[in-house]
């Protein structure tokens, strides 16, 4: 299924009763148009020739007039009006792109140089090129070659995948062939760890004809392969898949049109989840409006009681006017600050945004915890007080996240995982106090913390200062730690594969 198929199955208007404008318009349009259409006159002892070459408006039927204009004008705002719509309003708390399982084939005949600098490198070059286009959505890495394996699990981190990417070559595999059921196998199985539908795609040069029949997927899960090959070279197996296999090109036209397949399943997840809101759209109808318009300004195209109707209804809409620039003529600030959003540009989504709780999403998600927080503290509702719990959290104000919490409980003792959230939180907030009881009492704890986290108004414990030497003299940089690690990437990835090969 594609994008265009999910749209066209979610279409809908949201307000569907403006809709009975339509007919009056219509029928208005045919009493004003029938009027201004006048019969070609009879006139006796005139040949027809003659006459029609003396009358004016005998074409008048077939032409345009002012009403033809008004009623398309008016048309398109009462569709407008009506609320078209196809998607929701995207969940700040939910990836907006699907799972994805990258299947990456690690063989011999990867090592073509007929696709510079060599078949294999330029697949790692498309997958990163894929990872960042994905903007940190789930994403793992299988790879095979006479066997399968899992390089790397789900995960919203594309720099965790980077290096274990570069280290596999087909020296670190067990055997070389092509197994692809198998990688299969482990894709779907990773998949099937997500709580909604993804895709898997393959990267190879080829497929075995005799598994493309078992090259099969449910119909939740997406199955697409990039075709390593270059311009004028066919393989038997990819021709004959039952999925969609895009060639890879030298830009990222082949990538873009992978991301789309792939998310089409997750994107008609998402639309049918009733959850959030739907997303008007009403406002792409404005611009073909306003070129209709246009011919208004022409002499003889002027109807004044359209235009007065028109601004009328401009005026009418609600919301508080603003003249930032030429943007605000045509969007209005949740529309305006929905663009940034969806281009990942948080903060000036924040600064658009006049509805408080998209303020505070856009706040959140640009990592301005604080800042959300009091964003949500100001808003009356049991979601407001839920994300304000996520938001005090994400600071380390445990205490703070506690008291949203049990906020969201008390506005709506249904609400779906406050009650986990709020449990989760009192167990971290007495794990990091009791360690710092054990720490003032010289016990050892066994399991370090990441942060340091500064969290006492309960007073339990007391501040101990301790001394030693210069702390740079014992503590190693990252890149310092990382120089004395001997092992490679390949060298492990070999270990383990031979390991995973030996057992199965």
């Amino acid at each position: 299924m594609t994008d265009l198929a999910v749209a066209f199955e979610a279409f809908h208007f949201i307000r569907p009763l403006v809709l009975i404008l339509l007919p009056l318009i219509a029928v208005i349009w045919w009493a004003v148009r029938k009027g201004a259409v006048r019969d070609t006159p009879v006139v006796a002892g005139l040949a027809p020739h003659l006459r029609e070459a003396l009358t004016l408006g005998v074409d008048q039927r077939r032409r345009l007039l002012p009403i033809d204009g008004v009623a398309a004008v008016l048309g398109l705002a009462i569709l407008g009006a009506a609320g078209p719509s196809w998607t929701r309003v995207p969940d700040p708390f939910v990836a907006q792109t699907a799972p994805l399982v990258i299947v990456l084939k690690v063989a011999e005949t990867m090592e073509g140089t007929d696709l510079a600098p060599s078949r294999l490198e330029r697949a790692k070059q498309k997958i990163r090129d894929l990872l960042e286009l994905r903007a940190g959505a789930r994403t793992a890495l299988v790879a095979y070659s006479g066997t399968a394996h899992s390089v790397v699990p789900m995960t919203d981190d594309p720099s965790v995948m980077q290096p274990y990417l570069q280290g596999l070559t087909p020296d670190v595999m067990p055997e070389d062939g092509d197994d692809a059921v198998a990688a299969l196998a482990i894709a779907q199985a990773l998949q099937a760890k997500e709580p909604s539908p993804g895709g898997i795609l393959f990267v190879t040069d080829g497929l075995d004809t005799t598994q493309i029949s078992a090259l099969t997927v449910d119909d939740e899960t997406s199955l697409a392969a990039l075709a390593m090959l270059p311009d004028g070279t066919a393989d038997a197996g990819l021709d004959a898949a039952p999925f969609l296999v895009v060639p890879a090109t030298p830009d990222d036209a082949d990538i873009r049109k992978l991301d789309r397949s792939l998310n089409a399943a997750y994107q008609r997840a998402l639309t049918q989840d009733g959850d959030q809101p739907w997303e008007d759209r009403g406002w792409w109808l404005a611009v073909p409006a306003l070129m209709l318009a246009l011919p208004w300004f022409r002499r003889g195209w002027t109807m004044r009681w359209a235009i007065v109707l028109v601004l009328g209804c401009g005026l009418w809409q609600p919301g508080t006017a603003r003249a930032d620039g030429v943007a605000d003529w045509f969007f209005t600030p949740d529309q305006q600050g929905q663009i940034a959003y969806q281009r990942k540009t948080y903060d000036r989504a924040a600064d658009l945004f006049a509805d408080p709780m998209r303020i505070g999403w856009a706040l959140y998600r640009d990592g301005q915890y604080a800042e959300a927080a009091k964003t949500f503290a100001r808003i009356d509702s049991a979601d407001a007080a839920f994300v304000q719990g996520m938001a005090h959290i994400k600071a380390r104000e445990y205490r703070d996240g506690i008291a949203a919490f049990e906020l969201t409980l008390q506005r709506d003792p249904d609400f779906p995982g406050a009650s986990e959230n709020l449990e989760t939180a009192k167990t971290i907030l007495s794990y990091v106090e009791e360690a710092r009881e054990q720490s003032d009492t010289g016990e050892e704890q066994g399991i370090g913390a990441d942060d340091v986290v500064m969290d006492n108004t309960d007073a339990r414990g007391a501040d101990t200062e301790l001394e030693g030497g210069d702390a740079s003299e014992a503590l190693l940089s990252t890149d310092q730690w990382m120089n004395t690690v001997d092992t490679q990437t390949g060298d492990f990835l070999r270990q383990r594969f031979a390991i995973e090969a030996a057992t199965q």
